[in-house]
């Protein structure tokens, strides 16, 4: 058995609401691990964005990102340990992707989409206290004194 035999993964990381909201750095960060590590990205889709079972970190709702991408079996473990470190991800989950061809990882990519909403995210105004309040009344248009 080679030592260096590349297989294929499925990996689930959950990312927190504040996180998601700059998901293309988010996005990044997941790539760079996964590369840093000698593994290549196959696809990469938005599974959901839901409530949590349980509180973890203090956030009771995630976004699940859901990646399929080959990398040395030997190098999983480096893989897995930097998700664990990481401030980015709340929690990830690797397992093989031994029930899927590539042709159907490939048919599960949705990076374009996963691009699209991470620039919409990017764009959407933050609200501020001043745009919290209500604006003010129009001024009443001052009657004409007579002459």
């Amino acid at each position: 058995m080679p030592a260096n035999r590349v297989n294929y993964y499925e990996g689930m990381f959950l990312l927190s609401q504040a996180v998601a909201a700059d998901l293309a750095n988010a996005i990044s960060h997941i790539r760079q691990i996964i590369e840093k590590a000698g593994g290549s990205i196959v696809a990469m889709r938005k599974w959901d964005e839901r409530k949590l079972a349980y509180e973890i970190d203090k956030q009771k709702r995630a976004y699940y990102l859901l990646v399929y991408f080959q990398a040395p079996g030997v190098r999983l473990h480096e893989i897995e340990r930097s998700c664990n470190l990481s401030e980015l991800i709340l929690r990830n989950l690797i397992v093989r992707a031994d029930h899927m061809t590539l042709e159907q990882m490939q048919a599960a990519d949705a990076i374009k989409e996963l691009e699209a909403e991470a620039k919409l995210r990017f764009n959407q105004p933050t609200m501020t206290l001043a745009s919290a309040q209500p604006a003010a009344a129009p001024a009443a248009p001052e009657a004409e004194e007579p002459a």
